[in-house]
C-alpha cells in the first residue's frame, strides 16, 4: 500500500559510477539482495548515520573506515550493501561479519579492506549468514553497470518492507557546464528522524571538496530525511552517503554552490518524501507546516508531536474531522509560555482553529471532506515568531500492525 504513482527515473550515466546486485539468498531466495556500489579513483565521499545507541555493526565499521580514508586522504572504493538482515544487535560477531564482508569484497576487486563501506537493513538480532552473502558477492561485481539499469537494479535490490523502489534524478547547468546528481533510497517503517533514518545512496559527477561535501549533505538531510517520520522509531541501522566522483564540472564558487546546493535538496526532499509516500501501510501523505515558531526547533518540536500522536494518525486513516486531537497534540508540544489564543490551525483550505477554540464558521462536511483525500496539509501558526519548518508523516492503519506483526515470519 502506497499514496501516489509509483515512478522510478531513467537515471543518466554518472561517469565512473558503476552499481551492481546480486541474488544472494540472504533472507527470501530469488531477490535482489546485495548491491556493490563501486566509486572512481579521485572521488570524495560523504557520511551520516544513526545516532541510536544501538548502532548496527556495518554502521561502525563503515564510520571507522570513512574515518580511515579521510586521514590518509583517500575515498572509500566501494560500498556494499545487504538487505534481509540488520546485522545490529549482534555484538562482536557483527562487526566480524561486517568487517569479513568488507575484506572478501576488497579481496575480489584489489583495494584494501578499509575503502570498503558496508550496509546492512533488515531483521535485527540476527547474525549474517555469511556463507551466502560472501558467495553473492562475486555476481554484484560481475553485474556493474553505470547506466540506468544498474541504478534501476540497485534501488530494488536495497528493499525491505517497501513496496517499490525510490529514486530521483536532476540535472542542473554550472555555468557553461552541467552536472547530474543522482539519488536511490530505501525505507518503509521505522522510520523516524535522527540523523537519516533509512538508507540513502547519492551521487553527482561534480567535484566537491571533502568539507564542502560533509556541510552540503549535513544541511539537505536536515531539511529532507531528518524531516520525515512513519511511526517514530529510530532504525540501528540508518545511513546516507553522498559521493562526487569529480568527473564534471566544479562547485567552486558562491553561485555555483547556490544553485548545486538547490539542486541537492529538492533531490533528497523528493527522496525524503518517497519514503513516506511508502510508509508501510499507508494511505494518506501527509504534510505538517508549522509556522510562527521562535526557533525552527520549537516548530520542528510542534510538527513531530502532532505527527507521532497515535490518536491523529488514526484519525487520518479513519478520514474522521477530528480536530480536537490535533489541537490536543499541539497544545502538548515542549514549549513553553504557550498562548493558545494566538494559534490558528487550517486541515487544508479549511480553519480548524481560531482564538482558543473551533474557527467560525468551521464545519463537519468541509473538515470531513478534507481530510478524505489521499495528500493532506496541516498548517499550524503558532503567533510567536518567524520561523518555520515542516514535517512529512503518514496516516496509522490496521496494515500497519499487521505488517510488523508478521515481519519476521
Amino acid at each position: 500500500m502506497a499514496v501516489g504513482p509509483a515512478s522510478f527515473p531513467d537515471m543518466p550515466v554518472i561517469e565512473g559510477l558503476r552499481l551492481g546486485t546480486a541474488r544472494a539468498g540472504i533472507k527470501t531466495a530469488g531477490r535482489r539482495d546485495l548491491v556493490v556500489i563501486e566509486v572512481p579513483q579521485g572521488a570524495t565521499v560523504a557520511g551520516t548515520f544513526t545516532r541510536n545507541a544501538f548502532c548496527a555493526a556495518p554502521v561502525s565499521v563503515a564510520r571507522e573506515h570513512l574515518a580511515s580514508c579521510r586521514m590518509r586522504g583517500e575515498a572509500p572504493r566501494y560500498l556494499v550493501v545487504n538487505t534481509g538482515n540488520a546485522n545490529a544487535g549482534t555484538g562482536d560477531i557483527g562487526l566480524r561479519d561486517a568487517r569479513d564482508t568488507c575484506a572478501e569484497l576488497a579481496h575480489l576487486a584489489g583495494v584494501a579492506a578499509n575503502q570498503v563501506l558496508p550496509f546492512s537493513t533488515g531483521v535485527i538480532g540476527e547474525t549474517l549468514p555469511m556463507e551466502r552473502l560472501l558467495a553473492g558477492l562475486p555476481e554484484a561485481l560481475r553485474g556493474l553497470d553505470e547506466g540506468a539499469e544498474g541504478w534501476a537494479a540497485a534501488g530494488e535490490g536495497i528493499l525491505t518492507t517497501d513496496t517499490r523502489p525510490k529514486g530521483a534524478s536532476v540535472t542542473v547547468r554550472l555555468g557553461d557546464e552541467t552536472v547530474t546528481i543522482n539519488g536511490i533510497s530505501k525505507g518503509s517503517g521505522m522510520i523516524k528522524p535522527n540523523m537519516a533514518t533509512m538508507l540513502g545512496f547519492v551521487a553527482t559527477d561534480a567535484a566537491i571538496a571533502p568539507s564542502l561535501l560533509d556541510e552540503l549533505l549535513r544541511e539537505t538531510v536536515a531539511r529532507s530525511f531528518n524531516c520525515i517520520t512513519v511511526d517514530g522509531d529510530t532504525s540501528t541501522n540508518d545511513a546516507c552517503m553522498l559521493i562526487a566522483t569529480g568527473r564534471g564540472a566544479r562547485v567552486d564558487d558562491e553561485h555555483r554552490l547556490a544553485v548545486f546546493r538547490d539542486a541537492l535538496q529538492g533531490l533528497m526532499i523528493e527522496l525524503a518524501q518517497a519514503i513516506v509516500r511508502d510508509g508501510e501501510g499507508a494511505t494518506k501523505f501527509v504534510s505538517l507546516q508549522v509556522d510562527g515558531a521562535v526557533t525552527r526547533e520549537e516548530a520542528l518540536d510542534v510538527a513531530f508531536t502532532v505527527a507521532h500522536s497515535p490518536l491523529v494518525k488514526t484519525a487520518l486513516a479513519a478520514s474522521d474531522a477530528n480536530w480536537g486531537r490535533i489541537l490536543a497534540a499541539v497544545g502538548r508540544a515542549p514549549v513553553e509560555d504557550f498562548d493558545v489564543s494566538r494559534v490558528t490551525i487550517d486541515l487544508g483550505e479549511v480553519r480548524l482553529v481560531e482564538h482558543g477554540g473551533c474557527a467560525a464558521g468551521y464545519t463537519e462536511e468541509a473538515g470531513s471532506a478534507v481530510m478524505a483525500r489521499e495528500e493532506i496539509a496541516i498548517r499550524i501558526a503558532l503567533g510567536r515568531g518567524e520561523r518555520s519548518a515542516t514535517v512529512w508523516t503518514t496516516d496509522l492503519t490496521r496494515e500497519y500492525v499487521a505488517i510488523n506483526a508478521d515481519y519476521r515470519s
